[in-house]
């Protein structure tokens, strides 16, 4: 029950244990289209190139970056977390020109300053992570793709945490390139990174002046392999991972979006609610809150590590510690997913009242 992996489903498991078959074998290819198709009703999109990478969704995060940045290229990053620093990070090793907006950790990214900052350079890439593992905060993806529609600019968003758990409506959202992770919402273990991009995106890459300086992540030579009547090997894939998500995806699909979305936000209330009784209080306003991972202060008091030690070896329950600034301050407790169960959440706030 912290920032991750989730609980995994049996579906899932059973999946796992499939038989190997061929990653071109005509079988595998079948359920390869069927996860793009399903990849694409979970995001909200109609994004012909959506595909999962092998990797876990650092790779999502580095194959966004790689396709589409060249040197030179004029980049801002919206940070309010460890995971917008680590958009930075990847951003500048890849030579471009990053100009990066901050934000308090714990508070959303603000709308009228990234209108601001946008309205003062010819950016090619806005990046914001939706969903801040680090600090539990919901930022407003709707708001800035919104603020970019009619520009240049490649509009690029983590939903690491955010895909499957909340909505994610890419399309709608003006979104170009979204990347996630299995090991979240999507109650798989890690190992995969769903991506989407628009055709905005798709244009960008393949009018790109420089070839793509990582093989492993080359979109222009794996879409060869995930689309197509015909198939181009490029890497040997992870066949039962792929088992995997696709029965994670079917599981989602099965409950259905809203279901799924509604039960995530039941479990967090409940969550607070009894939080409230044990006198802990949240860390992140209300209309700013994940459901999924939930910022919880830690009372000065209180040895917020003794708690999660005792937690974990008395209850087998774990729970994640702040991070950055937040570290020692916060508890960030996850209902991500399979984990998102009323049963889960009773257990937590037991065994949170017994080790306090």
């Amino acid at each position: 029950m912290g920032p991750g992996p989730s609980c995994v489903p049996p579906q899932v498991y059973a999946a796992l244990a499939r038989p190997t078959i061929g990653h071109l074998d005509p079988r595998f290819i079948a359920v390869m289209d069927e996860i793009k198709s399903m990849l694409r009703q979970v995001m909200q999109t109609d994004n012909q190139c959506t595909m999962p990478m092998s990797g876990t969704g650092s790779a999502g995060m580095e194959t966004c970056f790689v396709n589409l940045i060249e040197p030179g290229d004029r980049v801002l990053i919206l940070i309010n977390g460890v995971f917008g620093m680590r958009m930075k990070d990847v951003a500048e090793r890849l030579g471009a020109r990053v100009d990066s907006l901050e934000f308090e950790w714990g508070r959303p990214v603000e709308v009228e300053a990234v209108r601001e900052k946008i309205d003062q350079a010819d950016y090619r890439i806005v990046a914001v992570v939706h969903a801040e593992t680090s600090t539990g905060v919901a930022n407003p993806a709707a708001e800035i793709g919104e603020l970019l529609k009619d520009r240049p600019a490649i509009y690029l968003v983590d939903g690491v945490t955010s895909l499957g758990g909340m909505p994610t409506r890419l399309d709608q959202w003006g979104v170009d390139a979204f990347y996630s992770g299995t090991q979240k919402c999507l109650s798989c273990p890690p190992g995969l990174a769903p991506v989407s991009f628009s055709e905005k995106a798709v244009a960008k890459l393949h009018n790109r002046r420089s070839k793509v300086p990582n093989w492993y992540l080359d979109l222009s030579l794996i879409v060869n392999y995930w689309q197509g009547a015909r198939r181009s090997y490029h890497h040997t894939a992870p066949i039962n991972m792929l088992y995997g998500l696709h029965a994670g995806l079917e599981v989602i699909l099965d409950e259905g979006l809203k279901t799924v979305f509604a039960r995530h936000l039941a479990a967090h209330r409940q969550l607070i609610e009894g939080l409230g009784r044990l006198g802990l209080e949240p860390a992140v306003r209300p209309e700013c809150r994940l459901p999924m991972l939930n910022a919880v202060r830690v009372p000065p008091e209180v040895d917020e590590a003794a708690v999660r030690s005792r937690l974990l070896t008395e209850h087998g329950i774990e729970i994640g510690a702040g991070l950055g600034p937040l570290a020692g301050k916060i508890w960030r407790i996850g209902l991500m997913g399979h984990t998102a169960r009323p049963e889960n959440v009773e257990r937590v706030l037991h065994a949170l009242q017994q080790a306090l």
